[in-house]
């Protein structure tokens, strides 16, 4: 993507000023997105992100500048102005560059542009009819479609050298049931690091029906009553659950300021000896995976909390320099517009040996969250609350009723160490993850839990 000699004269100039470390990280993407609201093709967009991104370190302090001017001269005046914000002694600079293109671990056989959008559509509004002829209560429905191919190159002055290619797709199912003014939704949006092969791995129909199911049942549901009651929380897309409120607080990005519950617990017991999690980049074309990170370093796959006690985190090279520890291939970064920083990847909590069905048999009373949606956390204290987006009440070891309306509310420390029973059933869910270096694809999982007593926020009161 960028000439050996333009990479050295780059990386000379940005480390011109004292800067101990600098880093090129170019992309070159091109996108599709497509939306069918009604049956209708509402949206079509097809567009390409290309530019480069220039870092540098001195010490514990960081500048980062950005171009997508990709001309000789104006890289190396991008540089040289970012290096301006530098005051140091020369740093005395030997590049010897290890070239290689990063091995890929995730195996694509069908490009998704040697798919027309006709047949993507038809993909689409087959998807909308299953979802749509589901139930006469089944008022809208919502499909987006998405794929990316995005080309990197990431070189630095420590040597590294690399390209990678990452292709994605995806397809999200949205249905609305109505009646008499009230509304409920359903939602699936499965997605993996894949071409368009994937389309043919999955049900897409089956998913469109199982989001119009959700919505009606919902629909139809008495509220939910609240109080302090065990929760069962369900498999695949009740990981995000940790995500939010456990997996952000184990990035560097928060323990190195020491603004994480999580931070200078190593080594401690943190969860219920039941739990392991862990965040694992190695999975072959799962949605979060990645060959490598945007540091030019391997994907890893890095225990977070084995047996309950704290074992490591998820660390990207500054914050590494800021914690005195080496960087876990975390580094990750929406575009060329930002400068990375330790993020998840496939994070889910590690299979135990109960079934979903002993776990239910076992609780006399409690909420069983099928399905969770949206939540807002406090990432410094990990204080969250949670949409149920599909609940049940367990009586007496049974599924009694579906009930709607629940959020779940507690902090995530707190969870992890009531959590009392674990499932043999781990499955992912796929996402995009916000943070301060933008939004990027993650994966959420875990098996079957059951949080033995958790803060239910209802309508009816206790009951």
């Amino acid at each position: 993507m960028l000439s050996k000699s333009l990479v050295e004269d780059v990386l000379t100039a940005a480390v011109s000023t004292g800067g101990d470390f600098a880093e090129i990280f170019a992309e070159d993407r091109n996108d599709t997105q497509l939306s069918l609201v009604g049956g209708k093709l509402e949206k079509s967009v097809s567009g390409k992100i290309y530019g480069i991104g220039i870092r540098i370190f001195n010490g514990l302090n960081c500048v980062y500048a950005y171009t997508n001017n990709s001309t000789r001269d104006n890289l190396i005046k991008v540089a040289k102005e970012a290096a301006s914000a530098i005051k140091g002694a020369k740093y005395n600079l030997v590049l010897n560059f290890n070239k290689g293109e990063a091995r890929n671990i995730h195996p694509i056989k069908i490009m998704p542009s040697s798919i027309s959008k006709f047949n993507k559509v038809d993909l689409m509004r087959s998807a909308y009819e299953a979802a749509k002829g589901y139930d006469p209560l089944i008022s809208q429905v919502k499909v987006q479609y998405l794929d990316h191919n995005q080309k990197v190159f990431i070189a630095n002055t420590e040597g590294t050298f690399v390209e990678d290619n990452r292709i994605r797709s995806r397809i999200m199912i949205q249905s609305i049931a109505s009646r008499n003014g009230e509304m409920q939704t359903g939602i699936h949006g499965p997605g993996a690091q894949m071409g368009y092969e994937f389309f043919d791995k999955i049900d897409v129909n089956g998913y469109a029906e199982d989001s119009a199911r959700m919505a009606k049942t919902m629909l139809l549901a008495d509220y939910c009553p609240s109080g302090k009651i065990p929760v069962i929380i369900n498999n695949c897309f009740g990981g995000v659950l940790f995500h939010e409120s456990c997996g952000h607080g184990l990035e560097a990005t928060s323990v190195a300021k020491k603004s994480s519950v999580f931070a200078d617990k190593l080594g401690e017991q943190v969860a219920s000896e039941l739990v392991t999690a862990i965040d694992d980049g190695t999975i072959p074309n799962a949605w979060g995976s990645i060959n490598i990170d945007d540091e030019g370093s391997k994907a890893r796959k890095n225990v977070l909390i084995e047996n309950g006690i704290l074992k490591g985190y998820m660390i990207d090279k500054f914050n590494g320099r800021r914690m005195n520890m080496e960087s876990t291939g975390s580094g990750r970064r929406e575009s060329y517009r930002f400068a990375p920083t330790s993020r998840m990847t496939n994070t889910y909590i590690a299979a135990g040996k109960s079934t979903r069905e002993e776990i239910i048999a076992n609780t006399e009373y409690g909420l069983f969250a099928k399905s969770l949606g949206g939540g807002s956390v406090n990432t410094s204290t990990g204080e969250f609350n949670f949409a149920v987006t599909e609940g049940y009440i367990v009586k007496n070891g049974k599924i009694d009723r579906p009930v709607r309306g629940a959020t779940l509310i507690g902090t995530g420390i707190e969870v992890l160490e009531k959590i009392d029973m674990v499932g043999n059933n781990v499955d992912h869910g796929q996402g995009m993850c916000g943070s301060i270096s933008g939004s990027i694809p993650v994966n959420v999982g875990q098996p079957t839990i059951r949080v033995s007593k958790m803060t239910v926020g209802g309508r009816d009161g206790d009951k």
